[in-house]
């Protein structure tokens, strides 16, 4: 029989080795170990980094600089589940650090942190995978990244998760991504209400919190405040402010229901279950500063909506708001003001207000806090408006000097609206006089020169509010303010303008502010206004005639006409036609040019010697406005004239010379320049009381006044003798007398029809018969009267309409010519 066979044992492989405990001190040891092939030494080496990580941040920097973030991140796909759990684990507790952080971006970690998120995985890998999306979402990219990999509805479902950590982590990372108006827009299909609401029953605070602030910011959308009210989550928020354990979660939930507030349906869900007198009471015993911030801030945005402040004045909100205002904390009197400023568009509650609100805002005025400044100014111009009740009160609350005080706040909001308050408070006369006593007009300069378009144009406002008065105009004057003014004609702003435009207007009331006002290049930017289609505005067009009306030598010069109403003073000259854009002289100014061979100017003066005394003692020193004013009346040389009334060539030429010796004493700049008394024309317009005024009708006045002119310059003129009429070398031997180019009108002997229709122009107006002045081509220029016709044979008693006449003071004295008619066209254009 055979031996029976060995069998041979095969040995162990060469590479293979018994389980080892492996230690290692040293963290860059364990980091190579990462690399390893075997699961439990990857599992051991992950689980030593977590220990080690989570020592400190030192630590979390030296396992970035070994490179343990990348295996680690490679290690998040390990077939191993306890490797993955613990890779996740040393990522999570590592992604708290800036710089890691940073490093997962650019690693673009976040498609496999979302997978971590599955079902299906441990709870501890949805804890560490949820902690380290939360640390990373701070980033705006990442955020946009977790919501184009679909990591908003595995977060939205881990809310249900039993694990506390899990949903602490799931719900901060959900707060994040909704700051993004695509995630805000995302959840709400997404079904995020109710399990955020559950939330707020955790008996963890940091959950609730959490819960409360993601609440906060996606119910700022309708149709997510639709969907609070429906899954009763309004009574939620009300049990949380009504129970004080909850007093740490109270700003929260207040600022919840503030967004709620905003739609009228679901602040009518509120009053019906009585939660609005709720909240209401709730802010008014409250001594926290947040909270009664929060409440006021909902409070104004629910009162935009016209239904929602009849609801608050219902609920009697503004007696909520009014305690508000005597609390300490500036941030909490500013967001009550805001409230009040939006509350009073309700005239209920504006009335409610004006009762007890005012003397509390009129007190904020003077706050050191230019928040709280301009908040309160805000409430006081909201409350004014269209209310003289109110505007009443807070002229008695002692408002108007801390209004005035505020036009010089840092704040152009300030500014802007103690314009409006003052305006408001000056619709009513005593009021407005109050305020013109505290120098309002001086206060408003400043305003006027701000860079601010709502500053400019509320003080442009208040300026056509105070400026009907004189002494305002005045006070404007001397303050420098009409210069800005003018320079607000020129803003880009069509309200400035408009504003600044009315201004003018009301400026312009009297010669002096007017004359200041074309000075200072007021005209020209009106009329390159009127001529353009896109900047023109009825408030303009209204300044520009107004301007024109209250300087009319101007006036004439640049229109060529004067109206009936149109009334010649003192003061006034014609100097000729002038073009657009070219500068407008003072008498001023012409008088103290040197003589030329231009037109000479024609000045009206007849005011006398003892009228002139007491007028330059009246003088308003302040302004040049005495260059055409009817009190401008005397020269310094005319001081100690005597005599009156005598015939022009017997009396000294020194008399009336243009430019008086004294004037090369004193200095052009500072002396207060009058010019010098027509005595002359001071008889014709005695001549023309004594004898015409008495003539039973108008037309006799006409015609006799007329033959008057024609007979103080040179007499009637033959048609074919016009040429032969030297009118031309009478004036400038007057000139060369009087060594100016200026000459009284009284001294021309022989005037054309220029000279004579002005004249016929200035008599009339001061015995009282209406007639124009109108300017015509080559010297030429006539008077147009209105006349009525005597009633028809057989029509006694028929009132016929007036009819136009010019006046003849050339060919025929007191001849009228039908307005017209081919005599008046030859009269007034052609040339014999």
């Amino acid at each position: 029989m055979g031996k029976k066979e060995k069998k041979e044992v095969e040995p162990p492989p060469k590479d293979v080795f018994d389980p080892l405990l492996i230690e290692s001190k040293t963290v860059a040891t364990v980091v190579l170990m990462l690399g390893s092939p075997e699961e439990e030494i990857l599992a051991q080496a992950c689980e030593a980094l977590y220990k080690f990580a989570s020592k400190g941040d030192e630590n979390k920097v030296t396992l970035l600089g070994l490179g343990a973030v990348e295996h680690l991140y490679k290690l998040l796909s390990h077939e191993d589940p306890i490797v993955r759990r613990n890779a996740i684990m040393v990522l999570g507790i590592m992604s708290s650090h800036h710089d890691v952080k940073k490093f997962l971006k650019e690693l673009d970690v976040i498609d496999s942190l979302i997978s971590q998120l599955a079902p299906e995985e441990d709870v501890v890998i949805h804890e560490f995978a949820t902690l380290c999306l939360a640390h990373m979402a701070v980033y705006y990219t990442t955020k946009e990244q977790i919501f184009k990999h679909g990591g908003l509805e595995p977060l939205i479902k881990l809310l249900d998760s039993p694990d506390p950590d899990v949903q602490k982590n799931s719900v901060e990372c959900i707060y994040l991504l909704v700051q993004d108006f695509q995630s805000r827009a995302a959840v709400r299909a997404l079904n995020v209400i109710p399990p955020l609401l559950q939330l707020l029953e955790s008996e963890y605070p940091i959950i609730q919190l959490l819960a409360l602030k993601t609440l906060e910011v996606i119910s700022k959308d309708r149709e997510i405040r639709a969907i609070l009210g429906e899954n009763e989550g309004l009574d939620c928020l009300l049990k949380i402010l009504e129970n004080n354990e909850f007093s740490d979660l109270h700003v929260e939930a207040l600022a919840v229901l503030g967004n709620c507030l905003e739609d009228v349906h679901t602040l009518q869900m509120i009053q019906q279950i009585g939660g609005l007198k709720k909240l209401l009471s709730f802010v008014g015993v409250s001594a926290v500063p947040d909270i009664q911030k929060n409440a006021a801030k909902a409070i104004a945005k629910a009162a935009y909506d016209s239904e929602s402040r009849k609801i608050l004045h219902e609920e009697e909100a503004e007696e909520c708001l009014i305690k508000l205002l005597e609390t300490a904390s500036d941030g909490v009197k500013v967001a009550a003001c805001q409230a009040i400023s939006a509350m009073c568009e309700n005239m209920a509650s504006k009335r409610a207000f004006g009762l007890q609100g005012i003397p509390q805002l009129v007190q904020l005025v003077s706050s050191d806090n230019e928040e709280v400044k301009e908040a309160a100014v805000t409430a006081l111009a909201n409350l004014t408006a269209a209310s003289p009740s109110n505007a009443c009160a807070v002229a008695e609350a002692e408002g108007i000097r801390p209004l005035v005080n505020a036009l010089n706040a840092q704040r152009d909001g300030a500014v802007a609206n103690a314009a409006s308050v003052l305006t408001n408070l000056a619709m009513q006369e005593p009021l407005r006089v109050s305020i013109q006593g505290q120098a309002i007009m001086s206060a408003l300069v400043e305003p006027l020169c701000s860079t601010n378009s709502q500053v400019q144009s509320k003080a442009a406002w208040a300026v056509a509010a105070f400026a009907c008065d004189a002494d305002a105009r005045a006070e404007l004057r001397a303050a420098g303010g009409l210069r800005p003014l003018v320079e607000l004609l020129r803003s880009k702003s069509k309200e400035v303008r408009r504003n600044a435009s009315w201004a003018v207007m009301v400026c312009a009331s009297d010669e002096p502010t007017a004359v200041e006002l074309c000075r200072l290049g007021a005209l020209d930017v009106l009329e390159e206004i009127s001529l353009s289609k896109g900047r023109k505005n009825n408030f303009s067009d209204a300044a520009l005639e107004k301007l024109l009306d209250n300087n009319l030598p101007q006036k004439y010069s640049q229109l060529g006409y004067l109206s009936s109403r149109d009334i010649i003073a003192d003061g006034f000259y014609d100097c000729g036609k002038i073009r657009l854009g070219v500068k407008f002289f003072s008498l001023k100014e012409l008088s103290m040019q040197e003589l030329s061979d231009r037109r000479a100017t024609i000045f009206i003066n007849a005011k006398a010697q003892d009228d002139l005394a007491a007028g330059e003692k009246t003088q308003d020193s302040s302004s040049e406005q005495t260059i055409s004013s009817p009190t401008s009346r005397k020269s310094s040389k005319e001081k100690g004239r005597k005599g009156k009334g005598k015939k022009e060539e017997e009396k000294p030429k020194e008399v009336i010379q243009i430019t008086p010796k004294v004037q090369e004493e004193t200095d052009p700049e500072t002396s207060c320049w009058l010019p010098p008394p027509d005595f002359i024309l001071l008889d014709y317009i005695k001549d023309a009381s004594k004898t015409i005024l008495p003539l039973p009708t108008t037309r006799e006045q006409v015609v006799a006044l007329a033959q008057l002119v024609a007979d103080k310059m040179g007499g009637p003129i033959e048609r074919d003798r016009l040429d032969d009429f030297s009118w031309e070398i009478h004036i400038s031997e007057l000139e060369s007398e009087l060594k100016c180019n200026v000459v009284p009108i009284g001294r021309i002997q022989k005037g054309t029809f220029c000279h004579r229709a002005l004249l016929f122009k200035v008599l009339a107006d001061r015995i009282g018969i209406g007639c124009t002045l109108v300017r015509g081509e080559y010297n030429r220029a006539w008077n147009e009267v209105k006349l009525v016709e005597d009633s028809p044979q057989g029509a006694a008693g028929l009132l016929l309409p007036p009819r136009e006449y010019i006046v003849d003071l050339m060919f025929e004295p007191g001849s009228l010519i039908k307005e017209g008619s081919a005599e008046a066209d030859l009269y007034k254009y052609i040339s014999y």
